[in-house]
């Protein structure tokens, strides 16, 4: 059983068999699928699943703390596992491209800041947007 399955049944989820093929696309994605990408894919597991079935889905998961909804201001809604290990995103606003990374300097940075302002930081997100540089 997967990860994001058996944390739904904890939480007291009904997991059909169509919320379990979403989920394992889910957890099998290294990417940030909109609902679209993640019904094709999951259309690949289970030919009878609806796009509807696949909104509903998402929509539960998130609303039971399962996934985490990025928005990147490109109008798609993206989703990933809320219990991925800590990551921020660089976005290239020409691809859509999302680039996942960790920088040391920039969690200090974050945690002196919170600091200085009278804060213990419990959490952050930080999505860069970029483009990428032409070499001469």
């Amino acid at each position: 059983m997967s990860d994001l399955i058996a944390r739904g049944v904890e939480k007291g989820l009904r997991m059909t068999d169509q919320r379990k093929v979403v989920a394992r696309v889910i957890a099998a994605s290294k990417d940030h699928p909109d609902v679209e990408e993640l019904f094709s894919r999951a259309a690949k597991v289970d030919a009878k699943i609806s796009l509807a079935t696949v909104y509903r889905t998402v929509k539960l998961f998130e609303e039971s703390g399962l996934l985490e909804k990025l928005e990147f201001g490109d109008g798609r809604a993206r989703y990933e596992d809320s219990l991925r290990d800590h990551h921020d995103h660089l976005i290239d606003v020409n691809s859509g491209k999302v680039i996942e990374f960790v920088d040391p300097e920039i969690e200090a940075l974050q945690e002196r800041i919170a600091a200085r302002l009278g804060y213990r930081l419990i959490g952050h997100r930080l999505e860069l947007l970029g483009v990428p540089v032409k070499k001469t």
